[in-house]
């Protein structure tokens, strides 16, 4: 890439990261399902641990899961080939979610709450307030926020559509200090790393978000598109003063490593005046 992060901005980030007070942790579908898409206990507890690390740091987490309609598959057995039984099925897995999340959590003697949105919510002022106040009120009361989009209701005119987007919005929102977006890969990529063995991991976004921004778009496909949403989520964030993290959800200690300063995943530098690029 012909413009890169300076070193010493990309360490204020990761430092800006490492501090944070509050943060948002997005979870997408194959952090939380197996290969043929059922919720996988394992990877959960796994984001459980991770999320722990930041808590008994006492930062203030919420998180933005997706994973319902992988945990309908594996509850009844039907398929997801229409919008309708797509929603049906994240009717059915939301609940056996929002069960493993509880249990999961019990582990540690924390208490999880359910929130579930559409983009109307986000949209409306006098919702927004309102869903603002509940998640000030459940971090206060020490309660982790799981966050899904409400897809039982949501419509082609009203649905986020991507919870990359919705987490995003929530962290802008609730005034966040910390975006991160744990994926499948370990990162932004100079191509397709699922296609390409010759991808390079991208450490740092700021200056170079165009250029970055056309890398994605080449090298984006069917299964690695959602790359693109990530990327976009991040530079939104980014935008407002908050940094971002595209990690990979495997990583051992993920969110601990991110809350040490550690390298891990794709930095996205924030560009509004708070670190100078």
């Amino acid at each position: 890439m012909n413009e890169t992060v300076e070193l010493s901005v990309l360490e204020e980030t990761r430092q800006l990261a490492a501090d944070a007070d509050r943060a948002v942790v997005k979870a997408g579908t194959n952090s939380l399902t197996d290969d043929e898409s059922n919720l996988d206990d394992e990877k959960l507890d796994k984001l459980v641990d991770d999320v722990v690390d930041l808590l008994e740091r006492e930062t203030e987490v919420i998180l933005v899961s997706s994973g319902a309609v992988g945990a309908g598959k594996g509850r009844v057995d039907y398929s997801a080939d229409t919008v309708e039984e797509s929603q049906a099925l994240s009717t059915v897995g939301q609940s056996h979610l929002m069960r493993r999340y509880t249990e999961s959590f019990e582990r540690y003697d924390r208490k999880v709450a359910q929130v579930l949105l559409t983009q109307n919510d986000l949209d409306n002022p006098d919702r927004f307030t309102n869903f603002k106040n509940t998640i000030e009120t459940l971090l206060e009361w020490d309660i982790v926020p799981i966050i899904n989009e409400n897809d039982a209701v949501a419509t082609e005119e009203i649905r986020i559509g991507d919870n990359d987007m919705l987490s995003s919005s929530v962290a802008i929102g609730v005034d966040s200090d910390l975006l991160v977006t744990l994926t499948d890969v370990g990162g932004v990529y100079t191509g397709n790393p699922k296609e390409d063995p010759a991808a390079e991991k991208i450490e740092a976004v700021g200056r170079n978000y165009d250029e970055v921004r056309e890398l994605v778009e080449d090298s984006s496909s069917s299964q690695f598109g959602g790359i693109r949403t990530k990327v976009d989520g991040a530079r939104s964030v980014s935008e407002h003063g908050i940094p971002a993290v595209i990690a990979r959800s495997t990583e051992p200690d993920v969110l601990e490593k991110i809350a040490a300063g550690k390298r891990v995943g794709t930095v996205f530098v924030p560009t509004n005046g708070v670190i100078d690029d």
